[in-house]
């Protein structure tokens, strides 16, 4: 490592040109969300550390271990948000939302935050691409939700993937079976910290990674097979619409999410090419999230989180790049400080025109600004000289064969324009 100072332990660098995949993944996300009717909402990056204390659950690992928590310069207690789904019900209280036309259907992304233990795939600064359909129990939307994420992967073109389902039922049913896991669970021989989470949260010792932990509770009870009529019908009509759109999936009833709000719905997108971190993405439906944190209404919600991070490698391990094109398109050579004065103008006329140019600085000569033209993935390089000043011209090269050709300098943007368009 060189220099005196490094990025915080567990937290990655995105740059050129590695960011072009990050950025392209974060993009492909969103539009899915976008053209499924989704509106963008910015959240702020710390909230009252309460908010997730009672909305994620006091239980779960994120809360109890993982949150990044503080006191801010007035004493009050604000932690960088572990998640998004908690912000989001917060502002569709505060700002009356859930008084407007049903469902509110936002999406957002931006950085996350957990003291995790850093490895490859977990970061402490996660970077996620959420949505979240706020406001109405339909099936329907909950399948919605699960096709936008399905989408963003497949219009990456990543294709490794499985879709894990299960439904961890509602009020009507989950009392009964949370007695009936517990009395399983107060049969074996659990550790204390395991006892006291099987008193406090059962579903959260489904969950637990550790094999002889997973071998103890192999013979455990499952919500799947603890369904009322009306929560089964619930999915049986998730899964058809589902099987409508095309979206393959495997029922997997041992599925638990690390996070208390998930109710019927529940989803994990799984990547065996990344090893122990294998969820790249999921969510589920929410209800009494609402309640739970101070709204008037308990309206229900269904949204996700996809890794950014994850996918990326995901991605990367598929050998898949969607960087897509280079930096630029074109890239300006000036042999002479006149000539730099003309291109300088030029580029901004052709960044008007809304082309990416970028131009060789200080001072290069040919062959090396030539490289750095090659370098920059433009398809053309503008080279500007004396002789061609003098005859108010510029050399066109095309980076992609060789070709090069003459063309007036006052031109240039329309012959630019043309050839980028695919006119000419």
């Amino acid at each position: 490592m060189s220099g005196e100072f490094a990025a915080p332990k567990g937290i990655p660098d995105y740059y050129p040109p590695a960011s072009a995949d990050f950025l392209a993944v974060r993009t492909a996300l969103t539009d899915a969300a976008h053209r499924a009717g989704y509106g963008h909402i910015e959240l702020p990056v710390f909230e009252d550390t309460a908010l997730f204390a009672r909305g994620v659950g006091e239980s779960t690992d994120v809360v109890s271990k993982e949150m990044y928590t503080f006191a801010d310069r007035g004493d009050r207690s604000v932690t960088l948000r572990p998640e998004g789904t908690a912000g989001v019900m917060r502002a569709v209280i505060q700002h009356g939302l859930d008084r407007g036309q049903l469902p509110v259907k936002v999406c957002y992304a931006g950085p996350f935050f957990r003291y995790e233990r850093p490895q490859a795939g977990r970061y402490r600064q996660l970077q996620q691409v959420g949505v979240e359909a706020i406001g109405v129990d339909d099936p329907a939307l909950d399948a919605e939700v699960i096709a936008v994420a399905d989408e963003g992967y497949r219009r990456l073109g990543l294709s490794g993937y499985r879709l894990e389902l299960t439904s961890l039922g509602d009020d009507t049913c989950r009392p009964q079976y949370r007695e009936a896991l517990q009395t399983f669970l107060r049969g074996l021989d659990l550790d204390e910290a395991t006892a006291q989470r099987a008193e406090l949260n059962p579903l959260r010792v489904l969950d637990d990674k550790r094999p002889e932990v997973k071998e103890m509770t192999a013979g455990a009870p499952l919500m799947i097979d603890h369904l009322s009529d009306s929560a089964r019908e619930h999915f049986e009509q998730v899964r058809s619409h589902l099987d409508r759109l095309g979206v393959a999936y495997e029922l997997n009833p041992r599925l638990v999410r690390g996070l208390d709000y998930y109710t019927k719905t529940t989803f994990e997108f799984v990547h065996d090419g990344l090893g122990a971190q294998s969820g790249i993405g999921g969510g589920g439906r929410y209800d009494g999230l609402m309640k739970q944190i101070g709204g008037k209404q308990d309206l229900s919600g269904i949204g996700f989180g996809i890794g950014v991070d994850r996918t990326v490698l995901a991605l990367a391990a598929e050998g898949v790049s969607v960087a897509g094109e280079g930096r630029v398109e074109v890239f300006g050579v000036p042999l002479g400080a006149a000539a730099k004065d003309e291109l300088v103008a030029l580029a901004g006329e052709l960044r008007s025109a809304g082309i990416r140019v970028d131009l060789a600085y200080g001072d290069r000569g040919l062959k090396g600004a030539m490289k750095a033209a090659d370098r920059s993935g433009a398809r053309f390089a503008l080279v500007l000289g004396e002789n061609e000043l003098a005859e108010r011209t510029v050399e066109l090269k095309d980076l992609s064969d060789g070709a090069q050709s003459k063309v007036p300098l006052d031109g240039i943007v329309n012959d630019l324009v043309a050839r980028l368009s695919g006119t000419r």
